[in-house]
């Protein structure tokens, strides 16, 4: 049978978490985020734009540090440390990509782990995968908050991972089974991807490959979150999902733009709240 396929729009959710954001922020008082940037991609230029209104509109400080592209990954590490030991900062985040030989996994090593907001730290992921209280990297929590807010159930369902990286793959394939889902990661060297993703009965597409989830891919009545978000040409955003041939065969397909990426942002600001509330309280 064919399906009227759900749209899981994230606007409502990103509302939500800005509104805890901003009670937040109002309690503590001056609550500061900084984004390090060391790159002249424009599409990179786009997301810390979009950050730093959404950060204003909360009464959250959202500054960029901006860094040559081809700063020195030892000048790139010392600006994160001075960020992590200045006490009005509450929240840093380095922006990829970086400059040639500069490695995110090593730098982010030296952002503090009660000011890593985006969970890129790898003491942070550390205490993510022991099921310790950390800050989980923001794209991935995104995922689970979005299926929370359309009511989608995560206990004992199968949920098929297309992806690894740190960023979203491997933590949110912890985040999910500290839900009681059954996770499959799928990535390049999956011998047969359709097959994994056909049992399934949610499907995440985190690849960044363009339409690399198709309707073939999936089980009819399968829900997909598309995390992707590829340029296009003309300056637009294309997910890992070809929307197109996922119509009618998936329950609910998360949108390109509009989906995860409101809840990512939002998430990150809800973190930074977070954060400086609990060194206003002395770190507990």
């Amino acid at each position: 049978m064919g399906y009227e396929t759900v749209e899981l729009g994230g606007g409502a959710r990103a509302a939500e978490l800005r509104a805890e954001a901003r009670d937040v922020a109002e309690a503590v008082g001056r609550v500061r985020l900084v984004v390090v940037v060391a790159t002249d991609d424009e599409s990179t230029a786009w997301y810390v734009r979009s950050i730093t209104r959404a950060a204003e509109k909360v009464g959250i400080d959202c500054t960029t540090v901006r860094l040559p592209p081809d700063a020195a990954p030892a000048a790139i590490r010392q600006e994160l440390l001075a960020l992590s030991a200045d006490p009005t900062v509450h929240g840093v985040i380095l922006q990829t990509p970086l400059p040639p030989g500069a490695s995110a996994a090593d730098l982010a090593g030296a952002i503090a782990p009660e000011k890593d907001v985006d969970g890129a730290n790898p003491l942070s992921l550390g205490r993510l995968a022991a099921g310790l209280p950390a800050f989980a990297p923001a794209t991935a929590e995104a995922v689970v908050s979005l299926l929370d807010a359309h009511g989608i159930a995560l206990a004992g369902r199968s949920v098929a991972v297309v992806g690894r990286s740190t960023v979203v793959g491997k933590p949110l394939a912890h985040l999910l089974l500290d839900r009681d889902a059954t996770v499959t990661v799928c990535h390049s060297r999956t011998a047969d991807l359709a097959a994994a993703t056909r049992t399934a009965d949610i499907v995440v597409a985190a690849a960044g490959r363009p339409g690399l989830i198709r309707g073939e891919h999936l089980a009819p009545g399968s829900v997909v979150v598309d995390v992707g978000t590829n340029a296009t040409e003309d300056g637009g955003l294309t997910g890992d999902v070809d929307a197109e041939s996922v119509a009618g065969r998936a329950a609910a397909l998360s949108p390109v733009p509009g989906g995860v990426g409101p809840v990512t942002t939002a998430l990150l600001l809800r973190h930074t709240a977070l954060a400086a509330q609990r060194a206003a309280a002395g770190g507990q």
